[in-house]
C-alpha cells in the first residue's frame, strides 16, 4: 500500500462501469500541488450519475468523439499561413512559414501537429510544444526550426514571484526541465486563472457521465435483458409435450430474419398478444438523444454535424456550416493566431507578420453560388471588381494565367475595348 492509498475512500461497487484502479507507482504527478493528485485520491472525476469520467473514457462516447474529432481535424486540414500585414501576401521567405504550413518537425505533417494540439486543448485544456530555434547567439536573429509536442499531463505552468511564467516539464523517462515562455508554444482553452486552460471534458463531466450511463444501461439490457415481442396465450393448461411441440413449431416458422413477415396460424383458442415498448424504454431513448444535444452544446457543434437526422439536410446545411466555422472554429482560429504571435514572433516580426487560417474551403457554397459570387467579384454587371482572375483561380486551386493579374474595368470589355451587348457586338458603354 502506498502513502496516498491511506487517504483514498473505497470506490463504489460498479462491476461493469468501474475503471481499473491505477497503482500508485503507475500514476505520474508533478508534485503534491498537482490537480491530478486530487483526482487520483478521489478515484477519478466522478460525475453526478456515479460514472467516473476520464478523457479516455469520454472519447469512447460517439458524440464526444465526433465533436472533438470534427473540430480538431477541421483545424488540422485548414491552411495556416504567415502573412505580411502590409501586402497581404504569404511570407514564404520567412522560415516560420514552412514550420506552420508544411513541416512543424521531422516526423509530423502540419495536419498531424495541428490536429494533435487542438485535440489536447479541447479535452485537456492545454496544448504544449517545445520551440526549437536556430543556434544563432542573438535571440533577435534566431529562427523557429521545429515545434515538438509535449504531453500536457507532464507540463505545469508556474507563475513566479516576479510575475514571470515558467513551464515545468516532468516526463516519465527523463529529468525534470523548466522552460521559459519563449521556449514553449502554448495553446490554451478558456481559462479561469490565465495560466491553464479548462478541459471541456472535465467541465462537462456530469453531462458526459449521464451519456455514458445511458449507454451502459442499454448495453446491459442487450447483454442481460429479455427481448420478448409478444406472448402466446391459451385458455387452458398445456401439457409439457404440447409446449415443446409449440415452441419448436413457433421457433422454426417465425424466428430469425429469414422468417420475417410470416403469418402464424393459431389453433384451439391459442392467441398472440404483442407487447409494446414501455415508458421506461421510451425514456431511456429520450435521455440518450438529449445527451447528444448536451454534448453538442458543450463543444459548439451543430447537431446535424453529429449525424443527428432530425434536421433537414437541404439548403439549411450551408447556414449550419457557416455557423460551425463562425462559432465553433472562430474562437480557436483566434487562439492559434495570437499564440503564434506571442510565442513564435519577436516584437519586430509581430509588427510585420501575422498568422492567418484560410477557412474558405469550408465556407464555399454550391457551384452556382460560387459562379455568381466570382462573376460579381470580377466586375460582372458593370460593378466595380475587387478580385483579379488569378485571385479567383487561386481560390479554386487553379494555376495562374499570364493575363490574370489585373483588375478589369467595368466600363470596358474584357480586351480593353468597349463593353459588348448580348449579341457580342460593341455596346453603347
Amino acid at each position: 500500500m502506498g502513502l496516498l492509498d491511506l487517504f483514498r475512500s473505497a470506490p463504489a461497487a460498479e462491476p461493469q462501469a468501474s475503471m481499473p484502479v491505477i497503482p500508485l507507482a503507475a500514476a505520474s504527478f508533478l508534485d503534491l500541488d498537482d490537480p491530478a493528485v486530487v483526482e487520483y485520491l478521489r478515484g477519478g472525476q466522478v460525475s453526478a450519475s456515479g460514472i467516473t469520467v476520464s478523457v479516455e473514457r469520454a472519447m469512447r462516447n460517439p458524440a464526444v468523439f465526433r465533436s472533438v474529432s470534427l473540430i480538431s481535424q477541421s483545424i488540422g486540414m485548414l491552411p495556416l499561413h504567415l502573412v505580411d500585414k502590409a501586402t497581404k501576401e504569404k511570407a514564404r521567405d520567412v522560415p516560420l512559414f514552412r514550420v506552420l504550413h508544411r513541416k512543424p518537425n521531422v516526423w509530423q505533417t502540419a495536419y498531424d501537429f495541428r490536429t494533435l494540439m487542438q485535440h489536447r486543448a479541447l479535452v485537456k485544456g492545454n496544448g504544449y510544444a517545445r520551440i526549437v530555434r536556430s543556434r544563432d547567439r542573438s535571440m533577435r536573429n534566431k529562427t523557429v526550426e521545429q515545434l515538438i509536442p509535449l504531453d500536457p499531463d507532464f507540463v505545469r505552468p508556474i507563475q513566479n514571484s516576479d510575475l514571470t511564467l515558467s513551464y515545468r516539464y516532468t516526463p516519465t523517462n527523463g529529468p525534470q526541465s523548466t522552460f521559459d515562455p519563449p521556449d514553449v508554444f502554448h495553446l490554451r482553452s478558456m481559462s479561469k486563472d490565465g495560466l491553464c486552460g479548462m478541459s471541456l471534458v472535465r467541465q462537462a463531466a456530469d453531462a458526459i457521465g449521464l451519456a455514458i450511463a445511458a449507454e451502459l444501461a442499454l448495453s446491459r439490457l442487450y447483454r442481460n435483458g429479455s427481448f420478448v415481442n409478444g406472448t402466446l396465450e391459451h385458455p387452458k393448461t398445456i401439457s409439457e409435450t404440447a409446449l415443446k411441440h409449440l415452441r419448436s413449431y413457433w421457433d422454426g416458422r417465425f424466428s430469425g430474419a429469414d422468417n420475417a413477415g410470416g403469418t402464424p396460424i393459431l389453433e384451439e383458442g391459442l392467441t398472440y398478444k404483442p407487447l409494446g415498448a414501455n415508458a421506461k424504454d421510451a425514456q431511456s431513448h429520450e435521455t440518450r438523444g438529449y445527451q447528444v444535444e448536451e454534448i453538442a452544446r458543450i463543444f459548439g457543434v451543430p447537431r446535424p454535424l453529429l449525424m443527428v437526422d432530425e434536421t433537414s439536410w437541404g439548403s439549411g446545411i450551408e447556414a449550419l456550416g457557416r455557423f460551425f466555422v463562425a462559432f465553433a472554429l472562430g474562437p480557436w482560429f483566434e487562439a492559434w493566431q495570437q499564440a503564434v504571435e506571442v510565442a513564435l514572433l519577436n516584437d519586430d516580426e509581430a509588427e510585420q507578420y501575422e498568422a492567418k487560417f484560410n477557412p474558405g474551403a469550408l465556407l464555399r457554397g454550391s457551384m452556382a453560388d460560387q459562379a455568381e459570387y466570382f462573376a460579381k467579384a470580377l466586375g460582372a454587371g458593370g460593378q466595380q471588381p475587387w478580385m483579379t482572375p488569378n485571385e479567383v483561380r487561386e481560390t479554386l486551386d487553379m494555376p495562374a494565367h499570364d493575363d490574370g493579374n489585373r483588375l478589369s474595368n467595368p466600363m470596358m470589355g474584357h480586351n480593353g475595348g468597349p463593353p459588348l451587348n448580348d449579341n457580342g457586338a460593341p455596346g453603347n458603354g
